[in-house]
């Protein structure tokens, strides 16, 4: 449990996510070498809806270029590849959709199976962020309403207790605005495991309250995509 007991430690962590469906492999080198020259601790892959094969391809041009954990972030069991290191193993806990809730990992079994991916039981709470985001359009489930904090942080509180190892709150690819500190504060103060915010989060200010609301690992997607020169504000000092 390498990766999951590097997040465990407490310390501010930052994952890079990319998207393998809004991202050309050709740009990988490039891409990685500031990846690596950053302060990111983790590489995430995945995304809502990916073609078949492209996460294999990513995560193995990916594994070229830097030693830094791979870790799945899949939208679907078709993303899973025994090249990347762990797999966020995530349970929608903010939707009632059975697929999401338990279905998808039934049939990710036999790909799990035979593999040497770290396996990390992820509490997955979808939070209400300014727009219709992807994760909302695939699971067919709504967001939960960043005013209704109470429940947020008990149904965070329910996933820990079913076992969980790991609580994300999640405000969706190209977000408007991301989770709120307030939220962020109030969950963390309930939970006695890591917590994971991502979503929406543009600037270095958003990320520095994150860390300071108790996120012990904040992912950041689109900043990114939108703009490479983001680069430039979390490189290693």
């Amino acid at each position: 449990m390498i990766v999951y007991k590097n997040i465990q430690k407490g310390n501010r962590q930052l994952a890079i996510l990319i998207d393998p469906d809004k991202f050309l492999v050709e740009k990988t080198a490039a891409f990685i070498e500031k990846v690596n020259h950053s302060i990111a601790t983790h590489i995430f892959v995945g995304g809502s809806i990916v073609d078949d094969f492209l996460t294999d391809i990513l995560v193995e041009e990916i594994k070229k270029h830097t030693t830094i954990p791979i870790v799945l972030f899949p939208g679907d069991v078709t993303q899973i590849t025994k090249k990347a290191d762990a797999i966020l193993f995530l349970s929608l806990i903010s939707g009632r959709n059975p697929e999401y809730l338990i279905g998808k990992h039934v049939e990710a079994v036999s790909k799990l199976k035979n593999s040497n991916l770290e396996v990390i039981p992820t509490g997955y709470i979808l939070i209400e962020s300014g727009k219709k985001t992807a994760v909302q359009q695939v699971t067919e489930t709504l967001p939960m309403p960043e005013n209704d904090i109470q429940n947020i942080v008990n149904t965070a509180k329910a996933g820990e207790l079913l076992g969980m190892k790991l609580i994300y709150l999640e405000a969706g690819s190209g977000a408007d605005f991301p989770v709120s500190t307030h939220i962020i504060s109030k969950v963390k103060k309930e939970l006695n495991i890591p917590l994971l915010v991502g979503g929406g989060i543009r600037t270095l200010e958003q990320l520095e309250k994150a860390y300071q609301s108790g996120a012990d690992l904040v992912v950041i997607g689109t900043a990114f995509e939108e703009d490479e020169l983001f680069f430039e504000s979390i490189k290693k000092h």
